[in-house]
């Protein structure tokens, strides 16, 4: 794990190192009178000094949770990633368990109902919805449901309920800054509600994009497993079909399934760019392109090594997923 996030943090602070130090000093710039003062930028951030030097001066830091200032949040990095965590980690609170359970589900039933009616249905959504570009299919349904029918509106809360945590912070203590969370933590409802309802159309259009895949790879999955040896000996011994393919088949079907959920786990932490931004959600994925557009040098960093820390947590999840569900795997 350590030396995962260290080959992140290298290649992450390489690739930075390739601009100029004058063109990261403009980073720190804030008005045009500054423009002038970006040698004495270089000199009072190290920016001149060698890679090693620099990498090692950052390691100090972050070890002591100085991440460095965002220009971009107009905040320290941490506090700016902490703020906007909560609304990608909300997001995928609903929609990754609809994805893994939903997706292992129609992949099960595609595989095991080969060549018919719930079968071609399912691949001809799954390949529809893996080809949809999310921006379109967001902002068709932006476009549907709330300007026609002024339904699911964009956002994170409405404005109102917004202005009433805000001006009365004793009743409504934030204690995730996730709404539907804290609303139930505080026992108010409308909070809950309201939240609800701008999460919609992002599950949605998160759920339809991201679901193919899983799909795809369960059903495939499914069908290698059907044609095995094992499966026949099950057949000729009398047992009934629902057993075969739902006790044997289905648990030997889930080590690529769950491979990949664990891979769209990992990739949906940063969030969707698109979905964030058509729904003027602003989560972690929409604060890395702001900070990649504006080079905010330390909030790429901070969130480069944080995804690298979820990609490692989850894989190791993953592996030991494969032993509970295959005793023949065994981790050493």
């Amino acid at each position: 794990m350590v030396v995962v996030l260290f080959g992140v943090s290298i290649l992450m602070f390489g690739i930075l190192m390739t601009f100029s130090p004058e063109r990261r000093a403009a980073a720190f710039v804030k008005s045009p009178q500054q423009v002038k003062e970006i040698p004495k930028l270089v000199k009072k951030y190290g920016l001149d000094q060698p890679f090693y030097i620099q990498y090692v001066r950052w390691i100090k830091e972050i070890s002591h949770g100085n991440f460095g200032y965002s220009t971009v949040a107009a905040s320290p990095t941490l506090d700016a990633i902490k703020r906007y965590l909560p609304v990608t980690v909300e997001m995928n609170l609903f929609s990754l368990p609809i994805i893994i359970i939903l997706g292992i589900w129609l992949g099960t039933i595609a595989g095991i109902h080969r060549d018919t009616f719930i079968d071609h249905i399912t691949r001809i959504a799954a390949i529809i919805g893996w080809s949809l570009p999310t921006f379109l299919f967001a902002l068709i349904l932006l476009m549907f449901f709330y300007s026609q029918f002024q339904l699911f509106p964009p956002g994170v809360i409405s404005d109102h309920i917004d202005d009433f945590i805000s001006n009365h912070p004793e009743q409504f203590i934030q204690y995730t800054g996730m709404y539907t969370i804290d609303g139930i933590l505080n026992w108010n409802f409308a909070v809950v509600w309201d939240a609800l309802m701008h999460l919609v159309l992002p599950v949605v259009t998160q759920v339809t994009v991201v679901i193919a895949i899983l799909v795809r790879v369960m059903r495939s999955s499914m069908l290698e497993e059907i044609s095995k040896d094992y499966v026949i000996t099950a057949r000729a011994k009398g047992v009934d079909e629902h057993t075969i393919n739902h006790k044997h088949v289905k648990k030997n079907a889930l080590l690529p399934a769950i491979t990949v959920a664990g891979w769209l786990i990992a990739l949906s932490i940063e969030g969707s760019v698109a979905v964030e931004f058509i729904f003027n959600r602003a989560g972690l994925g929409l604060l890395l392109v702001s900070a990649a557009t504006q080079l905010d040098i330390p909030v790429v960093l901070a969130i480069s090594v944080f995804l690298g820390l979820i990609y490692v947590v989850v894989n190791l999840i993953v592996d030991v997923l494969y032993a509970v569900i295959d005793p023949r795997i065994r981790l050493n």
